[in-house]
């Protein structure tokens, strides 16, 4: 038996003669969370639909937890659940009928039905509005309701596509909880997200897609160990100083800055403190008021940008 939930081994799919996953590979190990992230359009989108069987690679293999998608589809779909970005819940009924309903669909009998509902709702967090009409619920208890719905039928695998989209920070950890504790009881999770802040707080490993290709495979410390060491990170308070605080930059450390409105990024060798002496002189010298400061590791951010944006 495979250590492996998921393998995807040279996966191609095209349309029109253009590739848009083109030769990826990597495996999603049983018991973690797995990231893909990419930039919209990277393939994201097709190589899910192709894990969750609703698309057949062009070339390569795909295996659900040993299952191969092309002659065993079937298998594999018993294998995952998933949860999109909208609800599939009935906005007619309560959380508690919802959950007994689809555990009806799921196989379970009634009283088994209502059991797995109620388990389901201490989980996350709904008991005190089973029972209340779908219209007085947040988007948030949406949320967490939808997600206990994809998991009636107790999944090793579960696909969530952007399952945090357009809740609120405080929603959104939540959510972060509930996903954590469904790996904690034995769940493999692969989570598709827009928020680098979200994969760097839950995921093992991040997979970064680009053009349909795998630009980058690890944790997310060996992902910002690939940018680079150290980094300063300067906002001034006067955006329109921003080439001139540029010129400075490239002048004492060799290299040009990002820059993110007023905020301009530089690595740092180590030897570099004398340098960085020497900017905040030429700062004062020039006028120039610094609003923040920092010297720190890169962030999910910066691997983002240098993999993706910076080779587009």
């Amino acid at each position: 038996m495979s250590d492996n939930a998921i393998e995807l081994t040279h996966v191609k799919k095209q349309y029109d003669q253009k590739a848009v996953v083109d030769d990826v590979s990597f495996t999603v190990r049983s018991g973690e969370i797995f990231s893909l992230l990419g930039p919209n359009g990277a393939g994201k989108s097709t190589l899910i639909k192709m894990m969750t069987t609703l698309l057949r690679p062009d070339a390569g293999n795909i295996t659900i937890n040993g299952f191969n998608i092309r002659d065993q589809a079937q298998a594999a779909r018993q294998q995952f659940s998933v949860t999109g970005q909208s609800t599939a819940i009935d906005q007619d009924l309560s959380a508690r009928e919802n959950l007994i309903i689809f555990g009806k669909l799921n196989g379970l009998l009634g009283q088994a039905a209502r059991e797995r509902a109620d388990a389901l709702l201490q989980d996350f967090d709904l008991v005190n509005s089973a029972d209340k009409a779908l219209a007085t619920f947040s988007g948030g208890m949406r949320r967490r309701l939808d997600l206990a719905v994809s998991l009636i039928g107790k999944p090793d695998i579960l696909f969530l596509d952007e399952p945090t989209t357009g809740l609120d920070p405080r929603t959104r950890i939540q959510m972060w909880t509930a996903i954590r504790k469904l790996v904690t009881n034995g769940s493999t999770v692969l989570l598709t997200t827009q928020f680098l802040e979200e994969a760097d707080q839950l995921a093992n490993r991040i997979a970064l897609i680009d053009h349909g290709r795998l630009m980058a495979l690890g944790t997310p410390d060996e992902l910002k160990q690939q940018v680079g060491g150290m980094q300063l990170r300067i906002t001034i308070a006067d955006i329109k100083a921003v080439p001139v605080v540029s010129d400075f930059l490239q002048n004492q450390f060799g290299s040009s800055p990002t820059t993110d409105d007023a905020t301009l990024t530089i690595p740092l060798r180590e030897d570099a403190m004398p340098s960085v002496g020497n900017l905040l002189h030429q700062l004062q010298e020039a006028n120039i008021t610094i609003n923040r400061m920092n010297i720190e590791p890169p962030s999910l951010d910066d691997v983002f940008f240098k993999m993706t944006v910076g080779k587009n």
